[in-house]
């Protein structure tokens, strides 16, 4: 049997997880989809579509999805659904998790690499994370768990865009550039979003593409592609390297974000042996502030692309396909907390072959 595809939704408390999710759970788009909602979340989903009895766990929805309730651990309940579906008493097709409004989605990513029995059945899709338009910028500046979620991204979603004015919209939508260039960012009103915008992101595929924000790489294509030179940073990072500073006028609305994000590219390839015991060496200190990191690798002697991915100590790498035509580039990005920028790109160029 396949593996059953997992979405983690997530976002602070207020930005529209609970109204998606209805819009998920009543439109009939002849999916067969189990929704795990954590019942410490800021609205219990049950008190407004569901009938459920006291005692029940699993609630079947008229259109093929089921909602259940988080009482316990995650693996539990993914376990009590596998087993269930196995059993043919529910069917379904795809999982959706709702965290809570101040969960780190960190362990919930996790569970899915470290528990045997959920990697069995499960594979993580992809972390989708709503921003409160009106009150974003705040909860960022604020609450370290709204970073977390915007860092671990692979979808962003804008929410209550028509609360406020376009200028604050773009702000907050440039604001969440530089903490997370890979995560496509969009704005929706309502919690009516394309359920292809939600499911089958392939975030933690190896080899899907490697999405960097086009205009977050702009910054840097007029000076030079690799970062090994020392930039004379100062301590606001902007998230780039290799380039004038003097566009960051308004990015962070006079924040410095301790969640961000960098990126290293190089026409040279990298030296296979050198890059590994760096990484390796890397992820052994700083593992646990590594949220997320991404590339495609361009390395000596091999005429394929290398594809490698993490989340915290967890990376993985395979061979993607041949280069062809295309320009041999590595790209590679970094999300973290409170990352020795510098130190970071100056051992990636000490790798290079």
């Amino acid at each position: 049997m396949a593996l059953i595809p997992v979405t983690i939704l997530t976002g602070f408390l207020g930005s529209g997880k609970t109204t998606l999710l209805k819009h998920i759970l009543t439109e009939q788009h002849g999916q067969k989809i189990a929704v795990i909602e954590n019942e410490f979340g800021e609205e219990n989903i049950d008190n407004d579509i569901l009938v459920q009895d006291s005692e029940e766990h699993i609630v079947q929805m008229s259109n093929g999805c089921i909602c259940c309730t988080i009482r316990g651990d995650l693996v539990e309940a993914l376990n009590e659904l596998w087993e269930q579906c196995r059993d043919k008493k529910i069917s379904f097709e795809r999982v959706v998790i709702e965290t809570t409004g101040v969960a780190n989605p960190g362990p919930v990513a996790q569970t899915f690499f470290m528990d045997d029995d959920v990697a069995d059945h499960y594979v993580l899709d992809a972390v989708v994370t709503l921003v409160d338009a009106k009150h974003g910028q705040q909860q960022l500046s604020e609450h370290e768990e709204a970073q977390r979620q915007v860092g671990f991204a692979d979808q962003i979603f804008i929410t209550k865009t028509d609360l406020v004015s376009p200028a604050e919209v773009e702000a907050l939508r440039t604001r969440l550039m530089h903490m997370n260039p890979r995560a496509p960012i969009q704005g929706i009103s309502k919690g009516v979003v394309p359920l292809e915008a939600v499911l089958d992101l392939k975030g933690f595929n190896l080899n899907a593409k490697l999405d960097i924000d086009p205009h977050f790489l702009e910054q840097e294509d007029h000076d030079h592609a690799t970062c090994g030179d020392d930039h004379s940073h100062d301590d606001h990072d902007h998230s780039t390297c290799g380039h004038d500073h003097s566009h960051d006028h308004h990015s962070h609305t006079g924040h410095t974000d301790r969640i961000q994000s960098f990126v290293f590219r190089s026409d040279k390839p990298f030296n296979h042996k050198k890059l590994e015991d760096f990484l390796g060496g890397i992820l052994e200190v700083f593992g646990e502030k590594m949220l997320r990191y991404k590339g495609v690798l361009y390395v000596k002697g091999s005429n394929r692309k290398v594809v490698f991915q993490g989340v915290h100590q967890m990376m993985g790498s395979d061979l993607a396909g041949p280069w062809g035509n295309e320009p041999k580039q590595t790209r590679m990005v970094f999300i973290g907390i409170d990352l020795p920028k510098d130190t970071l790109l100056a051992g990636l160029e000490g790798c290079l072959a």
